[in-house]
């Protein structure tokens, strides 16, 4: 092909390539995690109307981080709830306050990762923690969800089996859309199952709805929840959205997106969002080639998918209540699959250097037994645990991974 039928060719790709892509990209991200969102949620403490307009406030929040920061800046900058982060509030469940304080930590976690752009050090901090730490811990609070599809099927084998199936044929052909496809087939079981029993829900509970709460702040939120979820929401995905952008060829703006982010964290917290901040996996569909040959168009890709977050924002409501309705294990199986890559990636980051190692399982370990300790989750003993055998067993600076 010439020069000249290139240009045609990437001419008739034109307007439309990079609004698809952006599309594509808020419907795969929408579609695989909304589950986890609202298990988490679900698990600090919200209601189910609480837990619809969490979704729908981080679905708001970062429609409008990303319409603004794309525009602003020219570039194909995509944001996402922290996935991680939900994870680990389904680990970490009620604590002292409950979901007031629950949304006090959200609060935190937002001004933690303002002052993250504004004062380099802290910044510093974070990347400072040993990668193997972060990731076992990571792994850890990941590992009681992605058992959920093992336990599930063992109590409702006709039930789940469906839901497994469909992602496994998917898995092999279009990994892309397997989860969401999991999700397709599990609202099929969930309303077929609704049907039978007669608990078709009313008009009213499909509206999208906002609740507000008032923040409250408790130590053990603040330690329990805040503290995890920050390090989570920084070490899985506002640094990792970083690198991956950069690979694509775009050095994102450090400080305002830190801002955007964690603004829209603050602002998103009453209405009950946990966390948003840059995309890491879902980033490459908009900033890829894919998206558009012309790398300055792709902040159209970023763009769009902003706009579409902001037409899914209206399904909250909906998918809050057919999560309420779910038959017990459907949800947390679609929760369970979608969660197997980024364990699989947590443990391989977790263990990959020998040095550290054993920090690195007893810190996974922690994490994963779901202890309380003066009303303190987990997540947290697991991080202070592994940093101090890690400490003690590797005194060297050199020697870190």
């Amino acid at each position: 092909m010439s020069e000249h039928e290139n240009t045609v060719e990437q001419e008739r790709s034109g307007p439309l390539q990079p609004v698809l892509a952006g599309v594509v990209a808020a419907l795969v991200g929408f579609t695989s995690s909304f589950a986890v969102v609202l298990t988490g949620l679900r698990a600090v403490g919200a209601s189910p109307e609480d837990a619809a307009s969490g979704l729908l406030a981080i679905c708001v929040t970062q429609a409008l981080g990303m319409l603004y920061l794309s525009r602003r800046y020219r570039q194909p900058i995509t944001l996402a709830w922290s996935t991680p982060g939900a994870a680990l509030l389904a680990g970490t469940g009620t604590v002292t306050g409950g979901w007031p304080a629950a949304v006090g930590a959200f609060v935190v976690v937002g001004a933690l990762v303002v002052t993250t752009g504004l004062w380099p050090r802290l910044g510093a901090l974070i990347t400072s923690i040993p990668t193997s730490i972060a990731q076992a811990m990571l792994a850890g609070v990941l590992l009681p969800l992605c058992l959920k599809p093992v336990t599930a099927f063992a109590a409702s084998p006709a039930i789940i089996a469906p839901v497994v199936l469909v992602w496994l044929v998917l898995q092999r052909f279009s990994k892309r859309w397997a989860v969401p496809a999991a999700f397709v087939a599990a609202a099929i079981v969930i309303a077929v199952d609704v049907v039978a029993e007669d608990r078709v829900p009313g008009p009213s509970d499909l509206v999208p709805r906002v609740d507000l709460t008032t923040p409250q702040w408790t130590w053990q939120a603040i330690i329990g929840i805040a503290l995890p979820l920050y390090v989570v929401t920084m070490a899985s995905q506002n640094i990792p959205g970083m690198a991956v952008m950069k690979s694509f060829g775009y050095d994102v703006p450090w400080r305002p997106a830190m801002g955007v982010t964690g603004l829209g964290t603050v602002v998103g917290a009453p209405f009950g969002g946990h966390a948003i901040n840059l995309a890491a996996i879902s980033a490459a569909l908009a900033a890829a080639p894919q998206a558009d040959p012309d790398p300055k168009r792709r902040w159209i890709a970023a763009s769009s998918a902003g706009w579409f977050y902001l037409l899914l924002a209206l399904c909250s409501a909906a998918l809050a209540t057919l999560v309420a309705v779910a038959p017990a294990g459907v949800v947390e199986t679609v929760a369970g699959l979608a969660l197997l890559g980024t364990l699989g990636a947590s443990l391989a980051g977790a263990l990959k250097n020998e040095a550290g190692r054993e920090a690195a399982i007893l810190t996974f370990l922690i994490a994963a037994s779901g202890v309380t300790v003066l009303g303190i989750g987990s997540a947290f003993w697991a991080l202070v645990a592994g940093l101090v055998v890690r400490w003690v067993l590797m005194p060297s600076a050199s020697a870190r991974p």
